[in-house]
């Protein structure tokens, strides 16, 4: 019985001391991370919403960046979406037709607050949007994504495109925080165009999460130069900024 009980006191010091030195670890990461700045708001009106936030997988973008209202609706403009198709559905029905991701009454909200989302962000930050609208059926109809700059590359990841939640309340009537999860995938792929700009596409997901990620990537000032601009975009930047 004596040896039991020597066993347990000495085994007992042990595991106290791994505990803190767990604990420990924990602090150290802690503080090495640094605390992680709040998401700030630069636009709100409903469901629309453009905010700066943290970025996750970087701490080394090129921000705060210096892109005008216009600058970035053009680069919206050419960004593409399409539904995804297996091989028997391509088989009898063809590829699907690519359209655009943005339409231009979205564009014309998004670019200035994303504009001046990106020139408050910091090198650990990226700027989140999301686009919210009710369809003549009573249905949300949803665009969400991310953008950020890391050297001379434009990073747009876009969760949804146009996606359709249904049945779906009457979102004129109050202000939720969390958006309708799709009944069905709305699975999609992504693209920009001209192509000779994009660098890369790449797709992800978010574990137990519905939606997907589609990330672009591009040369985004040699696209600026030899895309036609749209224009007006900046004399609404002060109607869609947050003060």
């Amino acid at each position: 019985m004596s040896g039991i009980r020597n066993t347990a006191q000495q085994t007992h010091p042990f595991s106290k001391r791994v505990m803190l030195a767990l604990i420990g670890l924990t602090l150290v990461a802690g503080c090495a991370s640094g605390p992680v700045t709040p998401p700030k708001t630069v636009y709100q009106s409903g469901l629309n919403q453009v905010r700066v936030e943290h970025d996750p997988a970087s701490t080394s973008n090129a921000h705060p960046a210096a892109l005008t209202a216009t600058e970035v609706g053009t680069l919206l403009r050419g960004v593409r979406a399409w539904e995804r198709r297996n091989v028997i559905h391509r088989l009898f029905v063809g590829e699907a037709d690519r359209t655009r991701a943005f339409r231009n009454e979205e564009i014309t909200a998004l670019a200035p607050p994303l504009a001046k989302g990106l020139a408050q962000a910091g090198p650990s930050e990226r700027v989140y949007f999301h686009l919210s609208q009710a369809t003549d059926q009573g249905d949300e109809e949803t665009t969400t994504g991310w953008i950020s700059i890391r050297g001379p590359i434009l990073h747009l990841t876009i969760s949804g495109v146009h996606d359709r939640h249904s049945p779906g309340p009457d979102i004129s009537k109050y202000d939720r925080q969390l958006p309708n999860i799709p009944e069905a995938s709305a699975a999609h792929d992504v693209t920009f165009e001209p192509e000779e700009f994009l660098v890369k596409v790449s797709s992800g997901s978010r574990l137990f999460a519905p939606d997907q990620r589609e990330e672009i990537q591009i040369r985004y000032r040699e696209a600026l130069s030899s895309m036609p601009v749209q224009p007006g975009l900046e004399r609404g930047s002060e109607k869609h900024s947050q003060p």
